[in-house]
């Protein structure tokens, strides 16, 4: 068992966070009704009871800290410190009674991630990590390690792959007008699963996938994931490769390396 140096005070909160959502979520899990909100997605109680005790323990450490939530209202974007929460990244997935979902929490100082959890109450396993600190996970046997993306593969066509669906792709071009070639990537590469949302890139930071696609994300899906690939060693960028603004990518791709990340860039290129 490893020991990594000691989390500061906001991560040690985030973890505590997590903690927290898991006791509203797992108790619901395979007991809970689903509805569809506006937009089409479902929610469930567990999402809706999981954010609101996350944003009261924020706000009860942390009052002048921003907030930016899948389910609620945004509070104090302008401040410097703000907390992006997905309480269940994966409702689909949850709904089913599947264990492939996760809490997302990230810390953003001036705009930018800081820290990320990404816990997996149903899988019994968290990956974290904190700028500068490492990506470290804790497996469902309470052990510690250090996470590190997989080395040594640098073809795609040796590469083992997953995406979440293939909604905004070739495959299923309704809501996006120039679809990424998700054909083209299935084709090209060694193994391809369909794992999904942020289980797909805890694997990549755990280096027992070498890169995973999501077609469509928000900040809640992102924020949290990108300390924790960037610091176990992996890449990442939206879909066109751009880096700029990572939290508010539209589309995110995780990878092991550089030379993968481009090939991978370049087989889902839109047409």
């Amino acid at each position: 068992m490893s020991e990594p140096a000691t989390p500061s005070p906001l991560l040690k909160f985030a973890l505590e966070m997590a903690g927290t959502a898991a006791q509203e979520i797992i108790p619901r899990f395979q007991r809970t009704d689903v509805r569809n909100k506006a937009d089409g997605s479902p929610v469930t109680e567990a999402d809706l009871e999981a954010e609101r005790v996350m944003r009261e323990l924020i706000s009860l450490r942390f009052p002048t800290h921003g907030i930016l939530g899948e389910e609620g209202d945004s509070v104090n974007l302008d401040a410097e410190f703000c907390w992006v929460l997905d309480p269940i990244d994966g409702t689909g997935a949850f709904a089913l009674g599947l264990p492939t979902f996760g809490t997302l929490i990230a810390l953003l100082r001036n705009g930018q991630p800081i820290l990320g959890v990404i816990n997996m109450p149903g899988l019994k396993e968290t990956v974290y990590a904190e700028l500068g600190g490492g990506c470290w996970y804790l497996n469902r046997m309470g052990e510690l390690e250090r996470a590190s993306v997989r080395t040594g593969v640098h073809r795609l066509e040796d590469a083992f792959l997953s995406t979440t669906g293939v909604y905004c792709t070739d495959i299923d071009p309704r809501s996006m007008d120039s679809p990424f070639n998700m054909s083209n990537l299935i084709r090209q590469s060694g193994r391809f699963r369909f794992v999904g949302d942020c289980v797909q890139h805890a694997l990549v930071a755990t280096g027992r996938l070498d890169a995973a696609f999501d077609p469509k994300m928000n900040p809640w899906d992102n924020a949290a994931i990108i300390p924790c690939i960037l610091e176990a060693g992996g890449m990442v960028s939206d879909g066109l490769g751009d880096t700029s603004d990572l939290v508010h990518a539209k589309h995110l791709v995780t990878s092991s390396g550089a030379t993968l990340h481009e090939d991978i860039l370049n087989a889902i290129r839109p047409e």
